[in-house]
């Protein structure tokens, strides 16, 4: 039988059954229109933490106390950091662009009758551009502010919006952190909410303010280092231990008493959490998939056995076994072709409600279409083998005889 044949009986086949081979596609629809919302959800997942790392500056290493303990049980973490570790840091050590010392706490904000619990950083002047923070209103504390612990301060937009009144402008105003009066002199412009910490709800002061007058520390909580675009990251951060391991009289062969991370280990965490995550989802979509294909296979057998005289009949006109076999094959892999072009239509207008109404966030891939389409594909062939090849291997005198 001519190839074009084949397929035009294997269409008619189909027609003949339209409500049967609707329900045999079904499970197919919905494991490839599954397949590709889950991932899509994936890949949306990953690009806003990618987003989210890249908003908080770039070429990052942030130093902070380790822990702090013998005998393996640890009590808290050391105090071990101060200004002058990162004043050395920033005079010792080569490739460096910028360092910001911070200090910070959850604190309660207030503006006449409103009040607002917030993040709250003591530092330096560096801190902002280092942050990649920009200022939609007003200005940011000066060198001069820092080394007169003036008591200014940079507000986040969602603080702003929490202490005052849409029409009040905040420049200039006095808002009371720990009952100390202090003059915002800059409003933040907004990132969005990192999940983790929201940098649009904070506060920003000078870091002597914070640590002598608000806090009351001799330490930081940790160094921010930004290093130039053309510096190794592993040299520098080595350069960067060795000074601390000095300055802190660390014996050779002791343990570290800080531990560094840059950008580039949060990502790669991140990623593969989210790559867990992924795989999990398009794991679980995917068995919807194997539950269309087993329905396939389910139709198929059935109408190989409803069939059983007309291949009969078709076998004792000339028929070969492999025409029987192309056939009921072709007709398994059309099911699951149609089926899955209608699931990627359903997976990719799935993807777009998810990403619209709730808070995942959804990016549609190509691989991912091509990935659930081949799937669908396999299925096709898989499911659909076993009964194209028992429908060609019929005999065809029993096949005749088949009532």
């Amino acid at each position: 039988m001519l190839f074009w044949m084949i397929l035009k009986v294997a269409l008619k086949s189909l027609a003949a059954n339209k409500l049967r081979s609707i329900l045999a596609m079904l499970g197919i629809i919905i494991g490839v229109g599954a397949v590709i919302s889950m991932l899509a959800i994936g890949s949306g997942a990953k690009q806003q933490i990618l987003s989210r790392v890249t908003a908080m500056g770039s070429n990052l290493l942030t130093i902070r106390p380790g822990q702090r303990g013998t005998m393996g049980v640890m009590s808290g973490t050391q105090q071990n950091l101060t200004v002058d570790d990162a004043l050395a840091i920033t005079k010792e050590v080569s490739g460096i662009r910028q360092v910001a010392p911070a200090v910070g706490s959850s604190v309660q904000v207030k503006h006449m009758a409103r009040n607002s619990r917030t993040s709250c950083t003591g530092t330096t002047v560096t801190y902002i551009p280092m942050r990649s923070f920009e200022l939609d209103k007003g200005a940011i504390f000066t060198e001069a502010d820092v080394d007169a612990h003036a008591r200014v301060a940079i507000i986040g937009p969602v603080t702003a919006e929490n202490l005052f009144d849409p029409s009040e402008n905040p420049i200039d105003q006095m808002v009371k952190v720990k009952d100390i009066n202090f003059r915002v002199v800059g409003v933040l412009k907004a990132k969005g909410d990192q999940g983790w910490f929201n940098p649009d709800d904070q506060i920003i002061i000078p870091l002597t303010t914070a640590m002598r007058q608000l806090f009351g520390l001799d330490y930081v909580r940790e160094i921010n280092v930004q290093i130039n675009d053309d510096a190794n990251l592993d040299d520098v951060q080595a350069s960067i231990l060795a000074v601390l391991r000095r300055r802190h009289r660390i014996q050779p062969g002791m343990p570290d008493d800080v531990n560094i991370r840059s950008q580039a280990e949060f990502i790669a965490m991140f990623t593969e959490s989210n790559r867990v995550f992924t795989m999990l989802l398009g794991s679980i979509a995917g068995i919807s998939l194997l539950v269309g294909g087993i329905g396939i296979m389910n139709i198929m057998l059935v109408s190989v056995t409803e069939r059983t005289r007309e291949i009969g009949i078709r076998k004792a006109i000339g028929a070969k076994d492999r025409d029987i076999l192309r056939q009921f094959l072709i007709e398994a892999l059309i099911m699951s072709a149609v089926g899955g072009l209608l699931g990627v239509a359903v997976g990719v207008g799935g993807a777009n409600v998810i990403g619209k109404f709730s808070p995942f966030p959804t990016l549609l891939q190509p691989n991912s279409i091509i990935l659930a389409m081949s799937f669908s594909a396999a299925v096709g062939i898989f499911f659909g083998y076993y009964p194209a090849r028992r429908a060609a291997f019929l005999d065809p005198i029993d096949a005749l005889r088949y009532e």
